[in-house]
């Protein structure tokens, strides 16, 4: 009886599968067991069945959980000693770079002290000092550069000794700044014009700079230049018609030890406007762009040519040397300076504007049609003033009409702002 109780027990509680330690042999051993001591049956716990098979897999789980210790200790280690040899490979790299850099800075003072007396020479080839004056100048820049040598290299030495005793050392004393000008001169000599960011990582200073790049506009009057006809005889508005101008140009110093003749060249967008006189408007005629009456009064008519052009220019002008310990400069502020030359490029389209009222209602009408302008434009332009304010005036070989029976030609004046 008690035999089948424990059979029943067994089977209800599907030992075998709720202890998946317990293997078949063993739970037939463990049946047996209990049909020889029934009467202790009672007080023997389902989870002692398995004993032994837990025994033995605890112990190969110890076993395994220490070989996993002493495969993560040897990788720790292996770590540590690629660590330590990376980080000695790195300070070996910036030695070597500090020791490099004692080349580079005789170099650089070598080259200064020799744009430094040509300078001098050049003075003194133009009359502007003395022979003895010159020779003095020479030896003082000579001094100068012996002990900025001197003075860099000791930096350098001492730099070298501090990152061998730290392992690691801030070569960098600049930090981070934000620079808001305008029109100002900022530490470097260059005219500050907005903002200006420096992040503490800027290049090393270039001893002589020769090309500027800046933004520049320009805006003013614009007309037409007929064929046979005066300016007092022109079908457009004087006062109307306006053009403007946007761009980026580059000025290079033009001779080295000169700053008198400069090469003023870049890139620019034209809008050129063009208000008809009296109630007339453009339209095509046989192929050709003519003015004629408008049914309605116009508040408004214009034709607009947009081109993208190249200008470039040979700009005459003084200008003030400034000398700094590692750079030198020209300035051309506050200075007369004048510019010729010309300009080419193409037109990027033409289009036509007219305001008026039907009934009280306002109409406004953009088109934008070929009209038969010229698509290459080439001009001549010039421009004076002082500093960066400059009476600006640019005249259009190319006709504005192609084929016309009478050529005009577009003649601009207006004021000229380089932003640099």
């Amino acid at each position: 009886m008690l035999t089948e109780i424990g059979s029943k027990v067994i089977k209800k509680r599907n030992f075998t599968q709720s202890h998946p330690l317990c293997n078949k042999e063993e739970f037939i051993h463990q049946s047996e067991f209990i049909n020889q001591y029934q009467s202790s049956f009672k007080k023997i716990l389902p989870v002692k069945f398995c004993w032994e098979g837990w025994k033995e897999r605890l112990l190969k789980s110890k076993v395994m959980r220490t070989r996993i210790i002493y495969l993560l200790l040897v990788v720790f280690v292996l770590l540590t000693q690629k660590l330590s040899a990376q980080d000695d490979e790195t300070l070996k790299f910036k030695v070597e770079q500090l020791e490099s850099k004692k080349q580079t800075v005789t170099q650089i003072e070598r080259e200064a002290l020799k744009n430094e007396v040509e300078i001098i020479n050049s003075r003194l080839e133009a009359g502007e000092i003395s022979k003895e004056t010159a020779q003095e100048l020479k030896k003082e820049a000579a001094e100068k550069r012996a002990k900025n040598i001197e003075n860099k290299l000791a930096i350098i030495e001492n730099t070298i000794a501090l990152l061998k005793r730290k392992g690691e050392v801030d070569l960098n004393t600049n930090t981070n700044n934000i620079e808001i000008g305008f029109g100002s001169d900022d530490p470097e000599g260059d005219v500050l014009f907005g903002v200006k960011y420096n992040s503490g990582n800027q290049k090393k200073v270039a001893y002589d700079r020769r090309t500027y790049g800046d933004p520049n506009i320009a805006f003013g009057l614009n007309n037409a230049i007929i064929d046979g006809q005066s300016i007092n005889d022109s079908p457009y508005k004087i006062g109307g018609s306006r053009f403007f101008e946007v761009g980026w140009a580059w000025n290079t110093r033009v001779f080295k030890n000169t700053n008198i003749l400069r090469l003023h060249y870049g890139v620019s967008l034209q809008f050129n406007g063009l208000k008809p006189e009296g109630n007339r408007y453009f339209v095509m005629n046989d192929g050709q762009a003519v003015l004629q009456e408008f049914t309605f009064d116009l508040d408004k008519s214009k034709l607009r040519m947009d081109n993208l052009v190249f200008p470039i220019h040979f700009e005459f002008g003084p200008s003030k040397l400034k000398e700094n310990e590692d750079n030198f400069r020209y300035s051309i502020s506050n200075q007369f300076r004048f510019g010729i030359g010309g300009y080419g490029g193409l037109n990027l389209g033409t289009r036509q504007k007219l305001k008026y009222k039907i009934d009280g209602d306002k109409v406004k009408d953009k088109l934008k049609r070929d009209y038969n302008t010229s698509n290459l434009i080439y001009g001549l332009s010039a421009y004076a003033g002082f500093d960066s304010v400059l009476l600006y005036v640019k005249y259009d070989l190319n006709p504005i009409f192609q084929d016309a029976s009478v050529e005009q030609h577009n003649v601009s004046l207006g004021l000229r702002f380089d932003l640099n």
